[in-house]
């Protein structure tokens, strides 16, 4: 199926079409030229190129680097995290890859703080980190490199659907460009359209991350994997946004000694798991909404005074509470979950391929196996940066001839409107917390959607989205146990206090 859009008003082509410019696409671009400086690549981004939840990210790069660490250790806890739903595999290449990951980002001028931080779920500390803007430090860093290798980078271009041929092959792209539509014809194409947070209210991600490259591979067949798996974020801060974008608490302050505390003033994590505060961002997603539903308080607190130096520690996360009227040094900071990481996404292993030919998946729109069922902080820019050089080393020689670029349409199918509506459906029946009676709701609802009257930058947003959630509350309904980030509060089998914990 693909979208029902206006006629082709324009045609362009290259050699491979990278669709996203946070980190997995920018380094699967440098990949492509630095190994073949002949191979046309182009990428499209539906902002500005900067415009991604790479540069949002705060925390870091989790990478073995200290002599009192392991790679045993950091697959343990990545296992552990994932509650042991990870492709232990694929889990083993990315941490012995990942130094070397961080050191090309060096060599392309990234400049990175001496110390390491701890983040919930690592046994050490092992964040390679540039204080607390190490993902503006990632994005900004490739954006240098491409622009010094002539990688053209076309913002404002939003991918609508992939363009296939008779046999299913991905030969593409259907775009919208200053209000038209047009093609993109590539020998290859690689989405790196980033995650889905769009799809809730309270989120972590920027307002672009409506679930695009998901939809896309949906409608063109694309296999998926562990789909349901949403990881939602413990801290985000619970003042309602009046514009611009809500603020993520980063785990690498509870790991420098902030604490929960629910409106009692009770630490209520120390009794919950192991390592209490620092415990995997499941565990304590769902034991900030089990307090909140206990209490019947809108959200919990993290307090951050004993950390001393916490403006100069966090500069930007200082900043933003600052300008939303809290002062972490002196105030109590109103936090909730907030829709965070998807850690499952379209089927791909850590070379980006995928179940369709002409396609590769990489970073967060791809399900490698890698996060399980529920993403170990810091490990998802690893990955980015990982995967998408892997990918770019071997689309590097890839070649088809021009003879398969004729796409064939597919079944149409009409835009759909109302994003709130569907964040509405989210936020009720497919949140922190699920069941078979809310997830049959949501189901209902995001089938029986009105028609948008136009196609349009909005109803593209919307149908992406309707599309994605649907798959999603889908994929949570079959499903039925409680695993990772995905919580049934119907499963009668599982137990608060079952927690995967890989020990001391």
């Amino acid at each position: 199926m693909e979208l029902a859009t206006p006629s082709d008003a324009f045609v362009e082509t290259t050699d491979v079409l990278i669709i996203g410019s946070g980190a997995a696409g920018l380094s699967a671009a440098l990949g492509i030229v630095e190994t073949n400086p002949d191979r046309c690549v182009t990428i499209i981004t539906r902002a500005k190129p900067a415009d991604s939840s790479t540069a949002w990210a705060q925390g870091g790069l989790a990478a073995v680097t200290s002599p009192e660490d392991s790679f045993a250790s950091h697959i343990e806890d990545t296992m552990a995290a994932g509650a042991f739903h990870g492709a232990r595999d694929r889990i083993s290449e990315l941490v012995h890859q990942a130094g070397e990951a961080i050191k090309r980002l060096v060599s392309h001028g990234a400049r990175f703080d001496d110390d390491l931080h701890l983040e919930g779920g690592h046994r050490f500390r092992r964040i390679v980190h540039a204080g607390d803007s190490s993902g503006w430090e990632v994005e900004s860093t490739l954006l240098r490199a491409a622009a010094a290798r002539g990688i053209r980078i076309i913002p404002h271009t939003r991918a609508v659907d992939l363009l296939t041929t008779a046999d299913g092959t991905v030969c593409g792209a259907r775009v919208l460009h200053n209000g038209q539509v047009g093609r993109w014809l590539a020998d290859e194409v690689v989405l790196a359209a980033g995650g889905s947070g769009a799809l809730w209210t309270l989120t972590s991600n920027p307002d672009v991350a409506t679930a695009d490259g998901l939809a896309m591979a949906l409608r063109a067949g694309a296999a998926t994997r562990d789909i349901e798996f949403m990881q939602f974020h413990p801290t985000v801060l619970a003042v309602p946004r009046s514009g611009g974008k809500d603020v993520l608490i980063s785990e690498a302050v509870r790991g420098e000694g902030g604490i929960l505390i629910d409106e009692r003033g009770e630490r209520f994590m120390r009794s919950r798991h192991p390592q209490a505060d620092l415990a995997p961002r499941d565990v304590v997603s769902a034991e900030i909404i089990a307090r909140m539903r206990a209490t019947g308080s809108e959200h919990v607190y993290l307090d951050a005074r004993s950390i001393a130096d916490f403006p100069q520690r966090f500069p930007t996360i200082h900043a933003m509470l600052i300008e939303r009227g809290v002062d972490a040094t002196v105030d109590l900071i109103p936090v909730r979950p907030g829709a965070h990481y998807h850690c499952g996404g379209i089927a791909a292993d850590l070379d980006g391929r995928t179940s369709l030919s002409g396609l590769s998946a990489i970073g967060e729109v791809a399900g490698t196996g890698v996060q399980g069922a529920n993403r170990l902080a810091s490990n998802s820019l690893t990955e980015a940066l990982v995967a998408g050089h892997r990918c770019g080393i071997r689309l590097a020689e890839s070649r088809r001839t021009a003879s398969t670029h004729h796409p064939v349409a597919r079944t149409a199918v009409a835009p759909v409107g109302d994003a709130a509506a569907i964040r509405s459906v989210m936020d009720d029946y497919v949140g922190v917390v699920r069941n078979d009676t809310d997830l049959t709701t949501a189901i209902n609802i995001l089938t029986s959607l009105p028609k948008a009257s136009a196609f349009n930058a909005a109803t593209l947003d919307a149908t992406n989205m309707a599309w994605a959630g649907l798959a999603i509350a889908r994929a949570a309904q079959q499903r039925s146990e409680s695993l990772g980030c995905h919580r049934r509060s119907d499963d009668v089998a599982a137990t608060t206090t079952n927690y995967h914990y890989a020990g001391a």
